[in-house]
Parts: C-alpha cells; structure tokens; sequence
C-alpha cells in the first residue's frame, strides 16, 4: 500500500520567547537585590560647620559694577583703567582686605570677570562676589 503524499505545512517562524522572559526576570531579581546597597541615606555623615565674615572680621574693599558698565570702589566711581592702581592703595593699607565684587544679576559676565582679574593682578588675595540670600536658600 502506498502512502497518500500530504504536503507539509509550511514552517512558521515564531520567537520562542520564554528565554527573554527568563533572562528578564534574572535582571529584576538582580536590580531588586542591589538597589537596597547603592542606597547612601543610611550613611552618618557630620557635614563641617560654616563660619560666614561678618564686618567686623576684616576690613573690605567694595568694587561695584553697573548695568552701563560704570565702575566703583566703595563710593567713588572709578574708570577701568585707573581701577587696579586704587586698589592697590588700598591694598597697601591693608593687606588681608577682603575685596568684594557686586554686579546686578543682568549685568554681563565678562564684566564680572573682568573685575576679578583686575582685583587678583592688583595684589587682591581675598576676593568675593556678593550675593542676596534668597527665601528658598538650603542651609
């Protein structure tokens, strides 16, 4: 007797997915056994305290910038050119003066740096800029 000839099915390509869900579940299992050790909340750090300079710590030197570029030390206004010579005279005075730098928050940068280099070549080795405490500041 013969065999009655049946054409095969033809093959159906199908991911076998039952590795990646194994493969998958080895990653949680994992993430959920080392995510408790990166945590760092538990660790009992004493941050250093901070002593802010008040005004009576030292004596100061104010140099102020304006919106259109003026410049002053303290009260007087000064031009750019003749800003490192004060400075110096007043450096000479005293040396360890803390020399603050107070700009508005819309003035430009580069004015800001330029400020700080003319303070540092004038011999200036305190510098500060000055800020406004805000209400949402972190202590």
């Amino acid at each position: 007797m013969r065999k009655p000839v049946v054409d095969p099915a033809p093959p159906v390509a199908r991911i076998n997915v039952t590795p990646i869900i194994d493969v998958a579940l080895v990653l949680v299992i994992i993430l959920l056994i080392t995510a408790p050790m990166l945590s760092v909340r538990d660790m009992g750090v004493e941050l250093p305290a901070a002593k802010t300079r008040g005004p009576e710590d030292d004596a100061r030197m104010a140099i102020t910038v304006g919106l259109d570029g003026q410049v002053a030390l303290d009260e007087d206004l000064v031009s750019r050119d003749m800003l490192a010579d004060a400075i110096r005279a007043r450096l000479a005075e005293h040396e360890n003066m803390l020399v603050v730098v107070r700009a508005d928050h819309e003035s430009p940068y580069v004015d800001v740096e330029d400020l700080l280099r003319i303070a540092r070549e004038a011999g200036a080795k305190h510098i500060a800029v000055a800020t406004r405490q805000g209400e949402g500041s972190a202590s």
